[in-house]
């Protein structure tokens, strides 16, 4: 390959057409405007195939992942996409992850998934490649390809079912050393959201189907994104929505009597508290699941579950989940509900034998004396219901969602709610993953220890989504220079031979010098049409070759998106863009 085919293309044969409307299913604008822009197609559902503008961008965003993972010393390794399923048996995930992983048989009649992520392989390349302390620390890394069959495929790059993603995995011998190395994943993540022109905030999570003790999500704050965060302008804190820490006051005071009321015509929380005239913290309701437990060899087990919580607030599903162990939790059904002796609308533990359920009750719930709850039948509730005296929770614990407002865990201020879209993740495993596939090494006095794991994530089509939502405007795509697929859009507008001459050859001159140029050479084409094309692809620079840019002295050169032009001589062009490239690039480039 020569130097003019690495660092150009001509518009003529570019495969990738642009599009004057995005197909109707495409839900928010940078899918619409990478549809048009003829950077992806969509294959099927979720899947997308990356056309040459989007893979250029997409090997830029790479190339930032691998030196920051170099730069925690990382050594990286390819791992394969089809694994066996004893090493997912092994660690439990085969038997505890729903229909979102992809199994299939072999011709040989084995078990076999599409990789979701690599703890398993990670570990098990693990145990026969580290044997001493003295191999420690360790990390190791790759760009592969992952499968999730989800459920529902969402805003083109932000939730598909095949992906690229860059995960890295330390190997430590102990908790300190963990702790270490997921403090550089973390400084490394927050470095690759500058360099990539991504603000990107980090918040605590779940750790979810990867378990572990520790996590923390880097989500671009976006009203286009499905989690939900509870952020503190105050202190800084910051969670994912479904583990932020709260504090509420409890009711406090002693314990009344149980009084049975009439309450028609109470369908909701608000109907109840304005006919009772109380707010609504003097309330709780229940949220009814049914979970899904492990049993032997794979088999499971359903549970009905009924979560508590104060009727201002909303029950977290995940804390639910987290609390009781299960596997999965459903919404139950009003007959699953109705089969215990509870009533839909109605419901509450008062009465109900202890087994009939697992009652998970919120902690301000069980702090709370003097609680409204529903009398298990239809119209009317009880006033006064007490944890305790009048029912006896199953679990206690945080299974309350934040709200807007809710006092911050940390310093008390109120939180505030925003959407994000996680792009990261990192996670502080422990020893799962090493005690099942038995990845241990010897220590310094011969005991045989398991090693202590994190885990790294990054989608590469997911940041690239997210950059092209951070960076649009009502024309198009506005890429930063450091993930745009070139740094100059050079458009010929010629009526005679010696512009087009003078176009090729300012085209060539560019490649020969190795900067970045898609020239726009189709012929009998209007300018509207070209500068609009160039606008939709986003790329910084614009270079004008005419008529009109000659008679003026050379070509004509603009910022993406800035008005101003001006004209540069054809002879100080090559050291007029790389200046200009430079420039474009230095706030992006960190220092060591």
């Amino acid at each position: 390959m020569n130097r003019t085919e690495r660092v150009g293309q001509r518009v003529s044969n570019l495969f990738g057409m642009t599009l004057r409307q995005a197909p109707g299913e495409a839900e928010i604008e940078s899918h619409r405007l990478l549809l048009r822009a003829g950077y992806v197609r969509q294959l099927a559902a979720g899947i997308f195939s990356y056309l040459p503008l989007a893979w250029r961008s997409l090997r830029k965003i790479e190339q930032i992942l691998r030196e920051e993972m170099d730069r925690i010393d990382g050594q990286e390794l390819s791992m394969p996409v089809v694994h066996p399923a004893e090493l997912w048996q092994a660690t439990g995930r085969w038997y505890d992850i729903d229909a979102t992983m992809a199994r299939f048989v072999d011709r040989r009649e084995r078990d076999m998934l599409l990789a979701m992520t690599h703890e398993e392989v990670v570990a098990f390349h693990t145990a026969s490649e580290i044997q001493s302390y003295r191999q420690l620390p360790a990390m190791v890394y790759h760009m592969q390809t992952k499968f999730r069959d989800e459920l529902r495929s969402r805003g083109g790059l932000i939730r598909v079912r095949e992906f690229t993603m860059k995960d890295s995995y330390s190997l430590d011998r102990d908790p300190e050393g963990l702790a270490a190395q997921y403090d550089r994943h973390y400084e490394a993540y927050e470095r690759i959201g500058r360099r990539c022109a991504l603000p990107l905030t980090a918040v605590q999570s779940d750790t979810g189907m990867m378990g572990g003790e520790i996590a923390h999500e880097f989500m671009y704050v976006t009203p286009i994104g499905e989690d939900s965060l509870a952020l503190c302008d105050a202190c800084g804190y910051a969670a994912n929505r479904e583990v932020a820490e709260f504090t509420l006051e409890a009711a406090g005071g002693e314990m009344s009597r149980l009084e049975r009321v009439h309450t028609p015509d109470t369908a909701t929380i608000d109907d109840l508290t304005a006919l009772l005239g109380i707010s609504a913290r003097a309330t709780a309701k229940m949220v009814f699941y049914v979970g899904s437990f492990g049993g032997e060899a794979g088999a499971r087990e359903e549970k009905l579950i009924a979560a508590i919580v104060r009727g201002d607030l909303e029950a977290n599903p995940i804390q639910v989940q987290n609390l009781t162990g299960a596997l999965e939790l459903r919404p139950a059904h009003e007959e699953e509900i109705a089969e215990t002796g509870m009533v839909p609308g109605f419901a509450s533990p008062v009465g109900i034998e202890p087994g009939a359920a697992i009652f998970v009750v919120d902690h301000w719930v069980a702090a709370s004396p003097n609680l409204v709850m529903g009398a298990n039948e239809a119209d009317h509730h009880l006033r006064n219901v007490c944890r305790g005296r009048d029912y006896e929770p199953t679990l206690v614990g945080p299974v309350a969602t934040a709200v807007e407002g809710v006092p911050c865990g940390t310093c008390g201020e109120g939180l505030r709610m925003a959407r994000g879209v996680e792009v990261g993740n990192i996670f502080q495993l422990g020893t799962r993953y090493s005690e099942a596939l038995e990845a241990t090494f010897t220590d310094e006095e011969g005991i045989e220890r398991p090693i202590w794991m994190g885990s790294y994530g990054i989608g590469l089509g997911r940041l690239l989504a997210c950059v092209a939502e951070e960076h649009r405007d009502e024309y198009g795509l506005r890429l930063p220079a450091c993930v745009a697929p070139y740094h100059v859009s050079l458009v010929v507008l010629a009526r005679e031979e010696e512009t087009w001459s003078a176009a090729d050859k300012v085209f060539e001159e560019l490649c020969a010098a190795g900067v970045e140029v898609l020239y726009d050479d189709r012929p009998d084409l209007r300018a509207g049409v070209k500068f609009n094309d160039s606008d939709l692809r986003g790329l910084p620079l614009r270079l004008v070759v005419g008529e009109r840019s000659l008679a003026a002295g050379g070509a004509e050169l603009s910022l993406r998106g800035v008005r101003e032009s001006r004209i540069v001589p054809l002879d100080d062009l090559v050291a007029e863009l790389r200046h200009e490239v430079a420039a474009l690039m230095e706030p992006l480039t960190l220092d060591g």
